[in-house]
């Protein structure tokens, strides 16, 4: 078994990804999208297809929801 950690994937390479819309976007299509990419996952608003998505390994994305879903909050 390899330790070699894949490579991250560039926004580039996502044209086959398959994105899933967040069951907690609201109708006006206000929705975030998650692609799971293995080790990696992709981030982006529906409403700006035209930027590029954020790519988080898939620990640090588990992270960032644990921490939103916790009830915590960085706006004060």
């Amino acid at each position: 078994m390899s330790t070699i950690p894949t490579r991250r994937p560039r926004a580039e390479e996502l044209h086959n990804a398959h994105w899933r819309r967040s069951s907690y976007s609201g109708g006006a299509n206000d929705c975030v999208e998650i692609a799971d990419l293995g080790a990696y996952a992709a981030v982006r608003d529906s409403k700006a297809l035209d930027l590029s998505p954020v790519i988080l390994s898939s620990s640090a994305l588990g992270n960032l929801l644990d921490y939103y879903t916790d009830g915590e909050s960085c706006i004060g």
